[in-house]
């Protein structure tokens, strides 16, 4: 039964909460906007594909503004109740400050559950809409997508790199293009400067180029000794890219919808399910075909043993066993061969470790919806007790509180994840190491907050400092006098 305390305490941190979870979210939103700024300015983009772009990173960010907002809430919420010592008073009445914590941590538990329901059904549908909507913008204008020092493969059949570039994006200066003809080699076009423009229609794109060269090999890749080299020199040339090609590249969701990141847990469990079965086949069937190369690996102990046990005289070096005439052709084939197994053995290992990487970021996705989700909690039994212990409200000093541990929590979660994906650690410990280190945090600070802890009163140190000057003003001297006793010796 909620009881007007629960009311009241529940009251307090609903305001603080939606407004700090607003404020986070559109923080985080701004931080994608700026890592992808220079895919989306120059693109002409509508104002509903800008909202649509929006409504999507927004949806994939709610899950980790929960946890940032539920700090910062806490915080905020029994620092305020302590400045204005209704705390004192619910104390002074007996009431324990765990008790005075449960009915927030329903609401905690309940947040979880939200954060869990958005990382589990809304997370993986907005991100394969994402994806699909930044693929299209991508390659929509992909002439805004040159970079200065850059190759740039955007448009089939070509690379390109411009050395310079003005701020409008028209006027380029030590321009390379490759042209992609997959017989000899490619063709290359090496210009001072030139100018870009977009036709009319926007199916082409136009490249000005003055004082250049372009480098041409014609024959038959068939008869590499009856080629045709050609050096063409320009004052004014024009190559003309064609971009209707690319109007085909409208991605749909289905090229997205087996990443890992597009997945449920129960997809994942699945996914997961079949990539062990997958990889254990991989691995009988490697080793069965690997042994093919080893004859040797078929002698028995038995075997092994005659073989020790014949005389090292009767031995003798392949050249006095292969003659002469063939030994140069025993030797191209043998290197051959071994060649060839090397090869072998060495796309196996390849296909192998590909295969465990995608495993593994399935198990790191799996782990990632329930530690995520799990923060939420994980934070605020870090805000709460911290809280009631510095007793100041606002937004000032609890914000400078809850980003020094939301940054902490943000870089331990990160640091296990890229060592879950390094396979330093399984995928378990990685998801989970900020979890397992802050709830330990957590615990002390529920304690120190239990027993009206001074951890955070200046005042309270500035007289700890007192108690030990006159020990550490001693200890001084007596060093001094040390040092004096050993001059004069």
């Amino acid at each position: 039964m909620i009881k007007k305390l629960d009311k009241l305490i529940i009251k307090a941190f609903i305001g603080p909460f939606v407004a700090t979870f607003f404020i986070t979210l559109f923080v985080l939103v701004m931080q994608f906007f700026w890592l992808y700024i220079d895919d989306l300015v120059g693109k002409g983009l509508d104002f509903f594909t800008i909202a649509r772009l929006i409504g999507y990173v927004s949806a994939t960010l709610v899950p980790l503004a929960f946890p940032l907002g539920m700090l910062l809430a806490s915080i905020m919420t029994f620092g305020n109740l302590g400045e204005t010592f209704e705390l004192v008073a619910i104390k002074s009445a007996g009431i324990p400050l765990l008790r005075f914590m449960r009915s927030l941590f329903v609401v905690a538990l309940f947040i979880c559950g939200i954060a869990f329901l958005f990382n589990n059904y809304i997370i993986p549908v907005a991100n394969l809409r994402m994806k699909t909507l930044l693929t299209n913008i991508r390659f929509s204008k992909p002439a805004f997508d040159l970079k200065e020092g850059v190759f740039y493969d955007g448009i089939p059949g070509y690379t390109l790199k411009v050395g310079k570039k003005d701020k409008e994006g028209k006027n380029l200066e030590n321009v390379i293009i490759y042209e992609h003809s997959y017989q000899l080699q490619d063709n290359i076009i090496v210009a001072q400067r030139g100018s870009m423009s977009v036709s009319a229609d926007k199916r082409k794109l136009l490249f000005d180029l003055q004082n250049g060269w372009r480098y041409q090999e014609r024959g038959s890749s068939g008869n590499n000794y009856n080629t045709e080299y050609i050096r063409l020199g320009f004052k004014n040339y024009q190559k003309v890219f064609d971009l209707s090609a690319l109007a085909m590249l409208n991605y749909n969701d289905s090229a997205f919808k087996n990443f890992y990141q597009m997945l449920s847990v129960r997809q994942l469990g699945i996914t997961i399910d079949s990539l062990h079965k997958d990889l254990d086949t991989f691995e009988r069937k490697s080793e069965k075909d690997v042994s093919l190369f080893f004859n040797f690996g078929k002698l028995t102990a038995k075997d092994w043993d005659s073989v020790k046990t014949k005389k090292i005289t009767s031995l003798k070096k392949i050249q006095d066993i292969v003659p002469d005439s063939v030994r140069t052709a025993v030797f191209s084939q043998t290197q051959s061969q071994l060649t060839s197994i090397k090869n072998s053995i060495e796309g196996k290992v390849n296909e192998y470790v590909e295969k465990k990487k995608q495993l593994q970021l399935h198990l790191i996705e799996w782990h990632r919806k329930f530690s995520l989700s799990t923060a939420c909690l994980v934070l605020f039994l870090i805000g709460a007790p911290l809280g009631s212990i510095i007793r100041k409200g606002g937004i000032g000093l609890p914000f400078v509180f809850a980003l020094i541990f939301f940054i902490f929590f943000h870089l331990i979660n990160t640091f296990g994840e890229k060592l879950a994906k390094q396979e330093v650690f399984n995928a378990l410990s990685g998801m989970w190491l900020s979890t397992f280190i802050l709830i330990p945090i957590g615990i002390f600070l529920t304690y120190k907050a239990m027993h009206d802890s001074q951890l955070f009163n200046k005042e309270y140190y500035y007289r700890l400092s007192g108690k030990i000057k006159p020990y550490v003003l001693r200890l001084i001297q007596i060093i001094k006098r040390k040092k004096s006793n050993s001059l004069v010796a």
